[in-house]
This record gives structure tokens, sequence and C-alpha cells, in this order.
């Protein structure tokens, strides 16, 4: 690493570049600056310093010394605080947008010395004290706002020990992502029926009073037979139909997704995926690009719902 390197500013921020390799804290990642504590115990040395001038007082010549020779030994305790810890990258969860992103992180203390009131922070902080020679697993959590993969970003680890004249701490980024689905749209629509290829997808339309699904309002439709709720959430206008039983497989296609835009298509794609598995209904899958055959169970859900994130 370069001089410059070494003191750029984003160093002491954000960390260095993300990595996948365990990070062990040495002299290199650790930082140290006085606290608002240490600040006022340099005050008061300078002040003794300044009485013992005017007074000429070897007492509170030797008082003064002493606190600054405590001042600076704390330098060196606080580094031994975080110097030798391993850190380490686990795991993420999927989740979907706009809740918490679980990131795993290992810690390990393999000296001798126990780690007293460390503390790791990512939006939130947590606190633990590490015996000698001992390991932890933590997870991290950040709120997600879009779809799609979200880096963990900066952790920091840091500590006050011993006495809180000083802050140690270390800026860490590593290569993880957690991958976010699309946020469920909150209107509960019915499954669509697409009338010009429910032959091709395994629909069957009989006489009967069931309510089956929905299409686009087309002149003739019955007015009571308008989804109002649909338009005015702002999906168009759209008829409901009835009919009698149906095959037990769906089709959620993104061109026959009510919606003003993408990202409102595919949170109704995400929320009928959800529905569709909790039913134990087989549902086929259809974005532009892709198409997956009828289908439920753990590993269909998972590749629609990655589909639907990366789209």
């Amino acid at each position: 690493m370069t001089l410059k390197e070494r003191f750029q500013l984003s160093r002491f921020v954000s960390g260095e570049q993300p990595t996948a390799a365990p990070i062990t804290l040495n002299h290199r990642r650790i930082f140290i600056l006085p606290t608002q504590r240490g600040l006022g115990f340099v005050l008061l040395t300078v002040l003794l310093l300044l009485i013992a001038f005017v007074y000429n007082n070897n007492l509170t010549y030797l008082l003064a010394f002493l606190l600054a020779s405590i001042f600076f030994v704390t330098i060196l305790h606080s580094y031994q605080a975080l110097a030798g810890l391993v850190v380490q990258k686990g795991r993420s969860k999927t989740v979907f947008a706009g809740e918490a992103a679980g990131f795993n992180i290992h810690l390990n203390n393999p000296s001798g010395l126990e780690r007293p009131h460390l503390q790791i922070t990512l939006q939130d902080t947590l606190s633990l004290t590490m015996p000698a020679q001992s390991a932890a697993q933590l997870t991290l959590y950040a709120i997600t706002q879009k779809r799609g993969w979200h880096s963990m970003g900066t952790i920091t680890l840091f500590s006050t020990y011993p006495l809180g004249l000083f802050r140690a701490w270390s800026p860490l980024r590593f290569n993880l992502q957690a991958l976010v689905y699309p946020k469920p749209a909150q209107l509960e629509l019915p499954f669509p029926l697409n009338s010009s290829s429910q032959a091709e997808q395994g629909y069957s339309r009989n006489s009967g009073d069931d309510f089956y699904g929905l299409q686009e309002y087309q002149s003739g439709d019955a007015i009571k037979h308008i989804h109002w709720k649909a338009f005015a959430k702002g999906f168009g206008l759209l008829s409901k139909q009835y009919g009698g039983d149906h095959s037990a497989e769906i089709y959620l296609d993104y061109k026959q997704t009510p919606g003003q835009d993408r990202e409102q298509r595919l949170s109704q794609l995400c929320r009928w995926v959800v529905d569709a598995e909790q039913a134990g209904v087989k549902y086929g899958f259809v974005l532009p690009g892709l198409k997956l055959p009828p289908d439920n169970g753990l590993l269909h859900y998972q590749e629609c719902l990655e589909a639907l994130a990366l789209f």
C-alpha cells in the first residue's frame, strides 16, 4: 500500500476494498482517536501543568505527569483491545424489499487476552465480550429498499476500553450481498386468466357461478363485474370472470399483470407467486426471456422470486 493510499480519508470511514478473505486486525486497520472524555482528560492535565508552573508546586507537577503517563499508556491498551481479532464473513438470507436483510459475521479471538466491551455496528450496534481463545457469530441487519442485490456495506468494530479515553475502531468491508425480492403487492388480486391462451395453458371454462380470475375489461362485459378496487389502485379497468371448475395449474405472465410500471407489475407477480405457493397451486411463470412450466415447491418458488429480483 502506497503512502497516498494509507492516508486516504475513505480508509478511516469506509475501510479498504471489499474482500472475501478473513481479516486480521493489525496496525494497518486499527485507528485510534481521543473521545470527548479523553479530550477533557487532556484539558485537565494542561490546567494542572499551568497551575504547577504558576505556583511552582512540585506535587502538582507530579500529579500532572502521572495523569499524562496514564493517558499515553491507555493508547496501547486501546490498541490491544482489537489487535489480533479475526473477522470473517458468513452468509446472508434472502428477504423482501422493505425488510431487514441479515448478514452473518464470525469473530475469532485466538489470543490469550479477554476482549471486553467490544461493539460492532452496521445500522444498529451490538455489544459483546469475548473470552480468551473464543469465537462468536453475530447477525447484523440492514433495512432494504429496492429489489436486487443488496451489499452489506461497511461494518465497524470498535472499543473504548479500558478507560473510555480513546476510541479504537476498524472499518471493514466484505464481498457479502443479500438477494432482495420485490415487495409483494398489498392488493390481493385473484389469479389472472387470459382468455386467449386458456386452452394452451390448461384452463377450461364451464358454466357456473364460481369466481376464477380477472381479465382486461372488454366492451359488453357487465358493469357489475368491474373490479373497482383495482381501478382505484391504478391497475386499470379489470373485469371479474365467473365460470365453473378450472385446472389447478395457472400461469403468471408479466405481460398480463396489471400495473402502471415495471415495479408495480413485479410487485403484483410476487404477490401471486407467494399466494399460489401457500395455496398449493401449480403455477407457471413467464417473464420476457423466461418461461417456467407449472410446478410448486421450494425450488420452484425460489426460482420464480429470484427471477423477479434480478429482472
